[in-house]
């Protein structure tokens, strides 16, 4: 009995999981294939050593950018920001409150040189933080162009007097250049547990992963269709894989501040 109910929690997990990824396959294949353009025209316009820059601000959405950094099947290019403030690893409550601290996203673009012709990807689960919003309005102060990922329902349906909100309240998706809505629905938690007052099995991370790895292998698949063979990072366990991603290290070492 206590095996079955445990398998029916799961079930109804994956069916969650499974359900909220199909959203996005049908839904965002537009917006992912209008991205996955961008990235492509980055590349190409100056060579093919261009940075795509990923900041996922916030505890959780900085899995987000470590998710396509250096990873097996994705492309050298990609520049993750993995700036210590909303790491959880320096603590969690340090995390949300930095991650809601007015001003702190623009010192992440600035410090990280960003600028004209570059491209930056936000991550975001919820779309409405201070130090995400922060980031967003500095790199288009200063030229950059701006892919968001993160929920339009979530965003749209937190007050705008929440504490984690920037002081002017607006959303990531009305702020960039092309957005990508993950659907997450309010709370990101969607399972109910009989006896249990709150909602469980968060499903953000899923999402973020899902629609980051869809785009880069669009991205891919633009750039090959235009004769450009992209350049891949393959795994360090698999064999093999240690010597080809030293072809690229030189090149991108010193250029990619966290490689």
């Amino acid at each position: 009995m206590q095996n079955g109910r445990h398998m029916s929690l799961m079930r109804t997990y994956a069916e969650q999981v499974v359900g909220l990824i199909g959203r996005i396959e049908t839904e965002e294949a537009d917006s992912i294939g209008a991205a996955a353009v961008l990235i492509a025209d980055h590349i190409t316009r100056h060579g093919a050593d261009r940075l795509i820059y990923v900041y996922g601000p916030g505890g959780h959405s900085n899995l987000a950018a470590q998710e396509v950094f250096f990873r097996a099947g994705g492309l050298v290019n990609v520049s993750a920001i993995l700036d210590e403030g909303t790491l959880l690893s320096g603590g969690a409550l340090r995390s949300m409150a930095i991650e809601r601290t007015p001003g702190y996203g623009r010192v992440v673009i600035d410090d990280n040189g960003l600028g004209e012709g570059d491209l930056l990807i936000l991550v975001n689960a919820y779309g409405i933080n201070a130090a995400l919003i922060d980031a967003a309005l500095t790199a288009r102060e200063r030229g950059v162009t701006v892919i968001g990922v993160s929920s339009r329902e979530h965003a749209d349906r937190t007050a705008p007097g929440h504490p984690a909100r920037h002081p002017t309240k607006r959303n990531l998706h009305d702020l960039v250049d092309l957005h990508i809505d993950t659907k997450v629905p309010i709370g990101d938690a969607v399972l109910e547990i009989e006896g249990v007052p709150d909602r469980v099995g968060a499903i953000s991370t899923f999402a973020n992963a899902y629609t980051l790895n869809c785009l880069m292998a669009a991205a891919i698949a633009e750039l090959a269709g235009r004769g450009t063979v992209p350049e891949i990072w393959r795994s360090g366990n698999a064999p093999g894989g240690d010597e080809r991603n030293a072809l690229f290290l030189d090149r991108f070492r010193g250029r990619v501040r966290w490689l």
